[in-house]
């Protein structure tokens, strides 16, 4: 089977930006200005050329502008579409501040890396062949951004997922208006055809110890991400649904998912899921409400997306704690006390826990009190030489973008890593 062979997405799940023309994409890139000392690059945790990137569309030169972007940022389609561009690139774009309307980079980035996966054209190439072995373990962001970099250094890779599907949270929980699960997968096809071996439905503690892989690889870089959501903690919580998988349900098996005209969906939560579970609920045809157990200030949503889901005609209800779920009900206590909300489905998204019992059982480690890996911040290795790490089980959860620097950090400790070994390993050789 395909990587790539997921229902296409109807309407309610149709992605709602749509996509510039070449005559826009053309018309926007003109009115960069191309600066020396570009902010915007600096703004962007994989450190994309984007003056580079935007001139080569500007010129017509459509592959070399996806060139420059993917071979900073593998997963450059669907960080074109998810990254918070508002506060990173584009919120940092000198335009804001001349003509308060920054370059739209997300879009001519999306132009750019849409032409050459939809052709399956490959701008990026593996290294020569070093005889060195990484094992990577997380299909996620942080794992194909390591995977593509050690493949560009022409180390050996071998990625171990547990789930059906790479691409991780991109593939499984980012909602489908936003980004579709085949775009996803074709990131992740870029990196097998890069040279990446992919070993699906792999759980490492139950079809794979870590004592096989650590004397199968000289290396192993983490990127397992964050566990399941946290369940609301109040009585009836049983009745809730996760809001991870609930969003699963509608990327990968779209035609079970029934519409909820008329019904009323109320979602628990504060950060981005959450305004993405109620968005797709509002989209099925919900009446859907948002509660939040503080003030829309303390929100970890971004300001655009709260944006988007008023817009979408959402309800949202602060100062508000659950305090129990009943049958077509949820119980919350507010600033007027006890309100009961009606509710044909209920749904939890109060953030995921961390994998701490996976984390403590690594060799060597150590993990903090928020239950994150430790690790350098310039090379990401664990205190355990042969463990690197990245991603969401490192920085607690953060976006796809800065999952992916991480991967690529610590992809080019570990070529030097390896690099060094192979020269005193050689030298030993020559003394004998």
């Amino acid at each position: 089977m395909s990587l790539t062979t997921v229902p296409a997405p109807r309407a309610p799940f149709q992605e709602i930006a749509p996509p510039l023309s070449a005559d826009q994409a053309a018309a926007e890139a003109a009115r960069c200005l191309f600066c020396y000392d570009a902010p915007c690059i600096a703004a962007c945790p994989t450190e994309i050329d984007i003056p580079r990137f935007i001139q080569r569309i500007a010129t017509g030169d459509t592959v070399g502008a996806a060139t420059t972007i993917l071979s900073a940022n593998i997963l450059g389609g669907s960080c074109a579409r998810v990254c918070p561009v508002e506060v990173l690139c584009e919120g940092s774009c000198v335009e804001k501040t001349l003509t308060k309307r920054p370059v739209t980079i997300g879009k001519l980035q999306r132009f750019a890396t849409d032409y050459v996966l939809a052709r399956n054209i490959d701008v990026l190439h593996a290294g020569a062949a070093t005889g060195k072995s990484v094992g990577i373990i997380g299909a996620g962001p942080a794992g194909l951004g390591a995977a593509a970099e050690l493949r560009k250094s022409g180390h050996a890779v071998t990625v171990y997922d547990e789930r059906k599907w790479g691409g991780g949270l991109n593939t499984y929980a980012m909602a489908e208006y936003k980004q579709t699960a085949a775009l996803a997968l074709a990131e992740v096809e870029q990196v097998a055809r890069l040279g990446a071996e992919f070993k699906q439905g792999v759980r490492v503690g139950r079809d794979v110890t870590l004592d096989d892989l650590l004397a199968k690889h000289a290396l192993l870089f983490i990127g397992v991400g964050l566990g399941a959501t946290s369940k609301l903690g109040v009585p009836g919580d049983a009745q809730a649904r996760d809001a991870l998988d609930w969003i699963e349900e509608l990327k990968v098996a779209p035609e079970k998912v029934a519409r909820l005209d008329g019904k009323r969906a109320v979602i628990v939560g504060g950060g981005n899921t959450a305004i993405d579970a109620v968005t797709q609920a509002r989209r099925l045809g919900a009446d859907a409400t948002l509660v939040y157990r503080r003030g829309e200030a303390q929100m970890s949503a971004y300001r655009y997306e709260i944006d988007l889901a008023r817009s979408m005609g959402c309800t949202l209800l602060f100062e508000r704690a659950p305090v129990r779920v009943e049958a077509g009900a949820l119980i919350v206590k507010g600033p007027l006390g006890e309100e009961k909300l009606a509710a044909d489905l209920v749904i939890a998204a109060i953030g995921q826990q961390k994998r701490v019992e996976f984390l403590r059982g690594l060799p060597g480690v150590q993990v903090d009190e928020k239950g994150r890996l430790v690790v350098d911040a310039q090379t990401h290795r664990t205190h355990n030489p042969r463990l690197f790490a990245g991603g969401d089980c490192v920085n607690g959860g953060k976006e796809a973008v800065n999952a992916v620097a991480h991967g690529k950090k610590a992809a080019r400790a570990m070529h030097a890593q390896l690099s060094a070994d192979g020269v005193h390993s050689k030298n030993a050789q020559e003394s004998k």
